[in-house]
């Protein structure tokens, strides 16, 4: 069935860990049959998985029929992190693997469907670092890559409110839900919870409208998604380091998207790697979307990212 979960079967895959272990890889694909037109691969985020388009999907304002990424024009496949859960098969322990682990599981998976070339790689957060490191490992992968609200490496910053992370995953009362909770204070910023809530207090339950909205986000994670899973991406996210020789042999024309008051990656830190590549590299360009709500933006501010998307994805 169309844009149905399907499965490649990688055998004795090495990990980075001197690991070897069959891996099972899925994936969707959406829009024109492989080979019949350019492709963009999408890379999820933390809790995201293939389901990209369509009526559920995560990115179905940018990834679909007449829209930026339009499933008329483009093949688009999106892998999903084995681990994650979303195909019902969960990884044991999350050391064994890191996020170029990742990148080489999903250029594997690209050349078991006979993909060598995209058109575009794409890859918000967690997914845009996986990209990085695929980059890393075939510089000539991509036209365009598009890390959005990402950066190379995991900075100090980063790996402490992953390292807390770890901590509230390590508990065993409602570690998800703590987790999570204490990530969407990363995800967002003051001024986006301050503008929305105004210290209102919720009618019926009588706590803060935000201590409501917080408990609701660590609920609904835990419904949809295993400890497991969340105890992997974290540690995905805690240990991304692309090397960095690598990045000026990158062939891809670079399009980084920062969000100005993104607390995860912040924007400082991708003007920083924008200014290191463009060194040697003319093909890189940084853009930025205007936002209160933080990292999150990239999931909220669709006109910009529509904008943005559109001068990079159609470009002459």
């Amino acid at each position: 069935m169309k844009n149905s979960l399907q499965h490649l079967k990688l055998k004795n895959h090495h990990l980075v860990s001197g690991k070897i272990l069959d891996i099972d890889l899925s994936y969707q694909l959406y829009g024109k049959d492989l080979h019949a037109a350019p492709i963009i691969l999408v890379n999820h985020a933390l809790t995201g998985n293939s389901n990209v388009a369509g009526e559920n999907g995560w990115w179905n304002s940018l990834i679909g029929e007449h829209k930026i990424i339009d499933t008329n024009t483009f093949s688009v496949i999106c892998f999903n992190i084995p681990g994650n859960g979303f195909d019902g098969n969960l990884i044991e322990n999350e050391q064994d693997f890191a996020p170029k682990d990742i990148a080489a599981i999903f250029l594997k998976g690209l050349s078991f469907l006979n993909i060598s070339r995209l058109h575009t790689l794409i890859g918000g957060s967690l997914g845009g670092a996986i990209g990085w490191e695929m980059l890393a490992l075939k510089p000539d992968l991509a036209e365009s890559f598009i890390p959005v609200a990402c950066d190379y490496k995991t900075s100090d910053w980063l790996h402490a409110q992953c390292l807390v992370q770890q901590f509230l995953l390590n508990q065993n009362d409602q570690p998800l839900q703590k987790a999570r909770i204490h990530a969407m204070l990363c995800y967002r910023t003051p001024a986006s919870l301050n503008e929305r809530f105004k210290n209102e207090i919720h009618p019926e339950k009588q706590i803060l409208k935000s201590h409501d909205w917080l408990s609701f986000h660590g609920e609904k994670l835990n419904e949809r998604f295993s400890l497991n899973a969340y105890r992997l991406m974290n540690h995905l996210l805690m240990t991304i380091n692309t090397d960095q020789k690598k990045l000026k042999k990158i062939k891809a024309n670079i399009h980084l998207i920062a969000v100005d008051s993104d607390l995860f990656f912040p924007a400082f830190d991708m003007q920083k790697c924008y200014q290191f590549l463009l060194e040697s590299k003319s093909n890189t360009f940084y853009h930025e979307i205007k936002s209160i709500h933080g990292h999150d933006a990239f999931l909220m501010e669709y006109d910009q990212l529509n904008q943005i998307l559109n001068t990079i994805i159609h470009e002459k």
